[in-house]
């Protein structure tokens, strides 16, 4: 059977730049655009030429891609023609291939938010199109509130769209504030096909105010769309747009999409998704959403034992698809609520094949006790890692810490600006050598990162042989959690690390004193990483 083609749009560095607290650069917007052609996606939109000096420069040195490079722009204002309109005239000379410009399709937005008649608008539509459509650029129209704007007057809206489609547009229907739930949006798409615009020439736009972007992009896609547009981890403004994330492997990987429909990016391409996914929260600083279908942390986390015997089994007693599929992997993770069946499946992923099986009830009282006194491991697997392979000793012994101090002061500096300071001291003995180092906190731009960075940075200065196998090495988040009340409080950290390879992994440290339990993590971190790269005791 022939499959339909299903064009996907990312518009993850123009329309996913609205959420709150994301901002990329010139070289960023690069990269990512770089990595989603890598994926294989259609559509890269780059962002709005003449908004902003960031999107202008990205026209300006836009990367050459497989994908259909996209700006994006407005139609013309009113009393002015398409060819002297400025905003037009940006977009047009950003020189891309393809144009996609919003437009009102809802008559209460067109009077109260444009201030001008519906014959206006649907003028503005139709002009602006026919100009672009004769510079021979490919054009698509982004149909802004169009499913409140049918709701409201479904005749006017559906000449907005008409407007377009005549002038050789291919139409995107949004939900801009994305109240319309599935079955709803299905309805009304059925509706457009059945006024003449072919659903081959439909996109659907969605947004995730009920937690329905996905669900209802597919059921657009039910109901006849053949274009979907969306952002990488669903980025957007408010809570997000259509997650391609989660569209993309549920495109390839589920019935009855994977036998009807073939898109850009092929099956063989789809294990680079959790690493492009990863990857995108690292360029923006974020923590990645460890919930995340398909490519979270914990998407293939199997805590209960009773479910980890029957992983041990079969993996589709409690996965719906293949981890590595989307390049994730399985996680048993441990904790009080362990069996045997976690323990021996956690210590075969390890790469431990080889062991004394009466050691395991005694790694899982270790576990339980432990826990009992603060440590949680489900959420710090380097951790049990290590804890594993020293009860078994298979936990080389890397470096000793000696001692170790670190100080914050607040003083004033040479613009008499109060400032606070942190310097870390660490004394480590690798081998029969004891190496001192001292590092301060302050970063780049003058301010203090703060004691536990001090105390990261010094203790990676100086490993001797080890030095270089940690080079790569970088804490991306701190959660500090007191576990006890009143003045028996133990403070629980949890420290999450990463390289260059992609690995990103977590550790955990309990004491009353929230430095010594940040230095446990920092400790276990680098002992994890050493043992990862397959370092020799010196």
């Amino acid at each position: 059977m022939t499959r339909e083609r299903l064009t996907l749009f990312d518009t993850t560095l123009r329309d996913g730049q609205q959420t709150q607290g994301v901002q990329f650069s010139t070289p960023e917007k690069l990269e990512v655009a770089q990595m989603l052609d890598g994926l294989g996606i259609d559509y890269i939109e780059g962002g709005w030429p003449g908004a902003n000096p960031t999107d202008s420069e990205f026209f300006a040195n836009a990367p050459k891609t497989k994908a259909t490079m996209t700006a994006f722009g407005m139609t013309k204002r009113a009393g002015r023609s398409a060819e002297n309109d400025d905003v037009l005239a940006a977009v047009m000379n950003a020189g891309t291939p393809a144009v996609c410009l919003v437009g009102k399709t809802h008559e209460f937005h067109v009077t109260t938010a444009l201030g001008i008649t519906l014959d206006e608008n649907l003028e503005n539509i139709a002009k602006s199109f026919q100009h672009l459509a004769a510079q021979g650029r490919e054009t698509l129209f982004d149909a802004e509130h169009f499913f409140d704007g049918f709701k409201s007057n479904p005749d006017y809206a559906l000449s907005c769209i008409h407007a377009a489609y005549d002038a050789g547009a291919l139409i995107v229907l949004c939900d801009t504030n994305g109240g319309t739930l599935p079955a709803e949006m299905a309805e009304i798409v059925g509706k457009v096909i059945e006024s003449g615009i072919p659903g081959a020439r439909l996109g659907i736009h969605t947004h995730d105010d009920t937690g329905n972007a996905v669900a209802a992009s597919l059921a657009a896609v039910d109901a006849g769309v053949r274009h979907i547009q969306g952002t990488l981890n669903g980025l957007g403004e408010r809570c997000g747009n259509a997650n391609l994330t989660s569209i993309i492997p549920t495109l390839l990987l589920k019935e009855p999409y994977k036998s009807r429909y073939e898109i850009g990016v092929k099956e063989e391409n789809l294990p680079l998704l959790t690493l492009a996914s990863r990857k995108l929260d690292d360029i923006l600083n974020r923590v990645p959403n460890k919930h995340a279908p398909y490519v979270g942390g914990s998407a293939f986390a199997h805590k209960a034992g009773l479910h980890a015997s029957a992983i041990l089994k079969d993996p589709t007693t409690y996965e719906h698809i293949d981890p590595a599929s989307v390049g994730n992997a399985r996680i048993i993770p441990m904790s009080n609520q362990a069996g045997q069946s976690n323990l021996r499946k956690r210590l075969t992923e390890m790469g431990v094949e080889d062991f004394d099986a009466s050691a395991l009830p005694r790694i899982l009282d270790v576990i339980k006790q432990r826990e009992d006194a603060g440590y949680s491991y489900d959420t710090a697997q380097a951790s049990f890692e290590l804890l594993a392979r020293g009860e078994l000793g298979l936990l080389p012994n890397f470096f000793e810490v000696k001692r170790y101090k670190v100080t914050v002061e607040r003083r004033k500096n040479k613009y008499d600006k109060m400032i606070s300071l942190s310097e870390a001291v660490v004394v480590v003995k690798v081998g029969k050598e004891k190496m001192l180092s001292v590092s301060e906190s302050m970063d780049e731009t003058g301010s203090d990162r703060g004691p536990v960075n001090a105390l990261s940075k010094a203790l990676a200065k100086d490993l001797g042989p080890y030095s270089s196998l940690i080079d790569d090495m970088r804490l991306i988040d701190f959660k500090v959690r007191i576990t006890q009340g009143g003045t028996e409080a133990v403070t629980r950290v949890i420290i999450d690390s990463a390289d260059d390879k992609g690995r990103r992994w977590s550790t955990v440290g309990v004491s009353p004193n929230i430095v010594d339990a940040s230095f446990e993590a920092l400790i276990d971190a680098v002992n994890w990483k050493l043992v990862q790269e397959g370092a020799n005791v010196s």
